[in-house]
């Protein structure tokens, strides 16, 4: 029975562990969140360590459900320790006259769980159940501030926006069920291989992509990121910036590259599209942005929009582009926003404006080097590391004969590093704002010297390393 259940040994731990401090919080109040907190970094770490443990070369498993291979256990590598950062950060943000209940770190937790079915999903079934286990815990956690009118906005507009993406998510299902008869990816495959798709196949294509780029904010589906983004607690945007992107965008991966393999043709016009669009709207929105958060929610779907690139290109070459991407993209997002975290009036209460910023070199110039190092990188501006995923998701789509596509996402990066460049030039170039309440958290400062030190020019070492796990990976696909 134990080897029976050994490829899902991450994602017991975490879920026997998530019920059982949830039990804990329903008796300890919070009194007991930061023991909670602290054991469910604690569980998560324990997850990545069992992925070393755990069968990665066993394929499908449980008729077929859920796969144990690399592809899995790489997105797990990094959406466990993605998720531990957003629990470290909770403590900091939410003890200054914020309460902070248990039940965080174990909707967290929760959220893990299902992100960890969606990048092993197999089956259209265990594909919805993932998706939506972390998109309940994702809805609450928008609204965690019950007294701020923000939070509350922002959790009923993902909750509102997030079922209508469920619709077309489950009708796309539905017509792919109804005609090819089964629910798994092997087997929807095969319906498509065997000649021209039908109609029905296509519109069943068509929504399930709409219902997933939803979950990436992929441009037309983008609408609720910045209000969410801007509204959450700044730990849960932190959250929602990485892990779950992560998960989805692997998801996506391996619908299109298992699922619908035989009609690369029909879904890689889509992406394209939704690639470009993003790339596009990501820069160019962001422009007239004064809230950082916001700001980061527009940079988050130009990235999105840059590992569509990779997507777009097919293969195992496109697939590792995507998975390189994604693993660099999360270390920079979520350097970012712990820098986000330390911005705090001299009361101590969140500051979310771009020019609060301003000669923030003269004031704190450890804080504003680190802005500047996570800016840079996102701009992909060499020599830091933010560089080297661009280029490697351009190469692939060269590889494979899309040139325009990647002198089209050449453009798209010069066009958004604007953005980027103008908070280092408020740091740099303006005069001194009031300064920032200092802060005390040792653990998050260590946080961002190790974001700060993989994205900076020393990232480059990882290079061979990184690129040999990604390629194995995705052959794990293929």
């Amino acid at each position: 029975m134990i080897p029976r259940f050994a490829p899902l040994l991450p994602e017991l731990i975490l879920g026997i562990g998530a019920t059982v401090l949830m039990m804990a919080a329903a008796f300890g109040g919070r009194r007991a969140s930061g023991t909670i907190a602290w054991l469910s970094v604690a569980l998560l770490i324990a997850a990545t360590f069992a992925l070393i443990g755990a069968p990665s070369h066993a394929g499908p498993v449980f008729e077929g459900i859920v796969s144990a291979d690399l592809f899995a256990s790489f997105g797990k590598a990094i959406i466990f320790p993605a998720a531990a950062v957003a629990i470290i950060a909770a403590n900091g943000w939410f003890e200054r006259g914020t309460e902070h209940a248990s039940e965080y770190a174990v909707l967290i937790l929760f959220s893990a769980v299902g992100m960890s079915v969606m990048v092993s999903a197999t089956s259209l079934i265990s594909l919805y159940v993932g998706l939506e286990l972390l998109s309940l815990a994702s809805y609450v956690l928008a609204a965690y501030r019950r007294t701020d009118e923000r939070s509350a906005e922002a959790g009923l507009k993902y909750f509102v926006l997030g079922a209508l993406a469920s619709g077309i998510l489950l009708y796309g299902i539905s017509l792919l069920y109804g005609f090819t008869g089964t629910t798994s990816f092997a087997g929807i495959a095969a319906a498509f291989g065997r000649g021209a798709p039908s109609l029905g196949l296509l519109f069943g294509l068509v929504f399930l992509l709409a219902g997933l780029a939803f979950k990436i904010s992929a441009v037309p589906f983008h609408m609720w990121t910045p209000d969410v983004y801007e509204g959450a607690p700044t730990p849960v945007t932190t959250f929602f910036a990485t892990a779950p992107k992560v998960a989805a965008v692997l998801l996506s991966t391996r619908v299109c590259i298992d699922a619908l393999g035989p009609a690369t043709d029909a879904w890689r016009q889509i992406v394209i599209v939704a690639a470009l669009a993003s790339v596009f709207l990501g820069a160019v929105a962001a422009y007239g942005q004064t809230n950082i958060k916001r700001l980061l929610a527009y940079s988050s779907i130009n990235n999105v929009g840059f590992a569509l690139i990779g997507l777009a290109a097919g293969g195992a070459r496109g697939a590792s582009a995507v998975l390189f991407y994604m693993a660099v993209y999360v270390v920079m997002t979520a350097g970012a926003f712990l820098c986000v975290l330390w911005m705090r009036d001299g009361e101590g209460r969140p500051v979310e404006d771009i020019y609060s910023l301003s000669g923030l070199s003269q004031r704190q110039p450890l804080f504003a080097f680190a802005m500047f190092v996570f800016m840079f990188s996102l701009a992909g501006i060499p020599p830091m590391f933010g560089f080297w995923p661009k280029l490697v998701v351009f190469r692939a789509a060269i590889d494979s004969g899309y040139v325009a596509l990647a002198v089209a996402g050449i453009l798209g990066t010069v066009v958004g590093a604007y953005y980027y460049l103008k908070i280092i030039k408020v740091m740099y170039l303006d005069e001194p704002a009031p300064p920032y309440a200092p802060v005390r958290e040792p653990v998050q400062a260590a946080l961002v010297l190790l974001a700060a030190l993989v994205v900076s020019p020393l990232g480059y070492l990882l290079i061979g390393p990184l690129g040999a796990l990604t390629d194995r990976a995705a052959g794990a696909l293929f």
